[in-house]
C-alpha cells in the first residue's frame, strides 16, 4: 500500500526491452533506497513496481510486464525521464493523502495548465467509462500523488486539481504541459459506493433505471454523486 504522498523525484537511467518485459534502471536521490531490498515495492508515477535488483545505493532495477505497459504511461518513458516515487507504506504509517494500491486504472491527458500567483490549476480529460467516480472534493491519485478534485464538468469531460508550491516542489507536475499523459488511480472507496448504488438501483428499478437517470441528468442531478454524498455524510 502507498499513501499518495510523493517522497522524491527520480530519473530513468536506462530503459531496455526483452520478450515483452521492459526493464528500468532508476537513479534515486541519496537516502531513498536505505533499507530497500529485492522484492520490495516502489510506486513509480503511481505504478507499483517490484525491485528486481539493487545495483548501488542509488540505482535499482525494475521489470515491468506488458499489461502495465499497456495501461500506464511507462511505455512512453525514455531514458532521462523524471518520475514521482514513493516507498511502500510501513505498518502504522500516517496516511497523509489516501490509501493507494499502485494499480493504475487508466491514463488521461493534460488539457490545460493555468498559473495564478504561486498556485497551479491543471485540467485533465476524463472519459465516460470513468467519470462516474470523479466528484468535486473527492480524492484522486495522479502519477502517484493523492490530490483533491476541485471542479468537474462531466458533460465536457474534464476535472481540475490545484497544486500548492510544496506539491510542485516535490513532484514532476510543474513540467507537465497540455497533451502530456498521466496515470490515474480512482479512489477505491468511491468506486465501491458508486458501483454498489448503481447495482442496487438496477436491481430495484430494472428497465426504468436508464430513464430515471436521464431525467435526473436533465435536471442537473448526478445520480453517482448521490451515492458519494451518502458516503461522505457517513464519515462525519
Amino acid at each position: 500500500m502507498f499513501t499518495g504522498i510523493i517522497q522524491s523525484v527520480a530519473t530513468l537511467a536506462e530503459v531496455t526491452d526483452s520478450r515483452g518485459i521492459r526493464t528500468f534502471v532508476i537513479t534515486f536521490e541519496p537516502g531513498f533506497c536505505d533499507g530497500l531490498e529485492t522484492g520490495a515495492s516502489v510506486a513509480v508515477d503511481g505504478v507499483c513496481l517490484t525491485v528486481t535488483e539493487i545495483l548501488s545505493p542509488v540505482q535499482v532495477k525494475f521489470d515491468v510486464m506488458l499489461q502495465s505497459l499497456r495501461i500506464t504511461t511507462l511505455s512512453d518513458y525514455p531514458p532521462g525521464c523524471r518520475v514521482n516515487v514513493e516507498r511502500a507504506a510501513k505498518d502504522g504509517a500516517e496516511i497523509g493523502g489516501h490509501p493507494l494500491s499502485g494499480h493504475v486504472d487508466f491514463k488521461t491527458p493534460v488539457l490545460d495548465v493555468v498559473q495564478e500567483e504561486d498556485n497551479y490549476c491543471i485540467r485533465f480529460g476524463i472519459t465516460d467509462e470513468w467519470k462516474r467516480y470523479v466528484f468535486p472534493k473527492g480524492y484522486i491519485a495522479l502519477n502517484g500523488a493523492s490530490l483533491t478534485i476541485s471542479a468537474v464538468d462531466k458533460q465536457a469531460g474534464w476535472f481540475e486539481v490545484w497544486l500548492i508550491p510544496e506539491t510542485r516542489r516535490m513532484t514532476t507536475f510543474e513540467a507537465k504541459q497540455a497533451g502530456d499523459l498521466v496515470n490515474v488511480e480512482i479512489e477505491r472507496g468511491t468506486q465501491v459506493v458508486v458501483d454498489t448504488v448503481r447495482d442496487t438501483l438496477h436491481e430495484s428499478l430494472g428497465a426504468l433505471f436508464p430513464a430515471i437517470e436521464k431525467v435526473l441528468a436533465e435536471k442537473g442531478i448526478d445520480m453517482d454523486a448521490l451515492g458519494q454524498n451518502i458516503r461522505l455524510n457517513d464519515k462525519k
